[in-house]
């Protein structure tokens, strides 16, 4: 454990090779947060809306998924700088994006979700170079696990509240997705999907929201391992360190009692998980520019 302050929603653990600093979110709290690998030197940075998902854009720079639609987000002085891009959803009651993630050719892919967690609303979204999006999937309850394998050609996709995962085919050059089939069925499994990631072997790592543990899926949807964790509320894992080989965990009390809070070693931690034998790839930047 790296940082004990007891997050509502923590999401998007990021380590920045370039800066050697890893940074989260408290999504509920509206709170973008940075720190050393060993948890010192915290910095906190309040913003005015939900934030639902960050991916790298520069020093000190993301690009975001907020609760009012696609921003960059610049926390290189002392207050948070907010530019917005645009709401794809801006005609829809009751939604918000959430789980996000940048693609090795610096696109930015996130999804929405339904406020009270109930309805399949959501969509999947593709944010281009050229800062025009795409909607990709539809009829999602609460999107997350996006990933993409190391040779670019699948993403990962968890619609977490139907507990199922699925895999697309990913076209590199034009980020045009295809042939969805399911991956994992976490109904089989204490959680469900969360935020995720994948190593350099192919494995899929997820965070099992409700089931106190990271799963690590082979390609084909084959648990190989759970690596238990002291809160029953993980939310997502990435790879960081120096040699990419510390999986980083966010955790979560939202849904927790007092009672639960208490009677947890580590409620809403942020878990630092060495040794496990397995590398990541460094998290890539959003890409501004014309559209490929």
């Amino acid at each position: 454990m790296i940082d004990s302050n007891s997050a509502r929603l923590g999401e998007c653990p990021l380590w920045d090779p370039e800066g050697e600093r890893l940074y989260y979110i408290d999504s509920l709290e509206r709170k973008i947060v940075e720190l050393r690998q060993d948890g010192s030197d915290r910095l906190v940075w309040t913003l005015p809306v939900v934030v639902g998902s960050i991916g790298l854009a520069g020093q000190h720079r993301f690009i975001a998924g907020l609760e009012n639609g696609f921003a960059f987000v610049d926390i290189s002085g002392d207050e948070a700088k907010i530019e917005p891009i645009g709401d794809p959803e801006a005609d829809m009651a009751g939604t918000r994006l959430n789980d996000g993630k940048v693609d090795r050719s610096g696109r930015y892919w996130c999804g929405s979700m339904s406020g009270d967690r109930s309805m399949p609303v959501g969509s999947l979204y593709r944010l281009d170079h050229d800062l025009t999006w795409s909607r990709v999937d539809t009829g999602i309850t609460v999107s997350n696990g996006i990933a993409f394998s190391p040779d670019s050609s699948r993403l990962y996709f968890s619609d977490s509240r139907m507990d199922r995962s699925f895999q697309y085919d990913l076209d590199v050059a034009s980020g045009a997705l295809s042939k969805r089939r399911s991956f994992v069925e976490t109904s089989a499994y204490e959680g469900r999907i969360d935020g995720a990631t994948v190593d350099t072997q192919g494995n899929y790592w997820g965070a099992l929201f409700e089931g106190g543990a990271v799963g690590c899926f082979s390609p084909e949807g084959r648990l190989l391992r759970k690596v238990p964790l002291p809160t029953r509320y993980p939310t997502m894992c990435s790879f960081g360190g120096s040699d990419l080989d510390i999986l980083f965990v966010t955790s979560a009390t939202f849904l927790m009692s007092k009672e639960e809070i208490i009677g947890e070693s580590a409620p809403g931690a942020l878990f630092a998980i060495s040794g496990l034998g397995a590398r990541g790839f460094a998290e890539p930047y959003f890409k501004v520019g014309k559209k490929e």
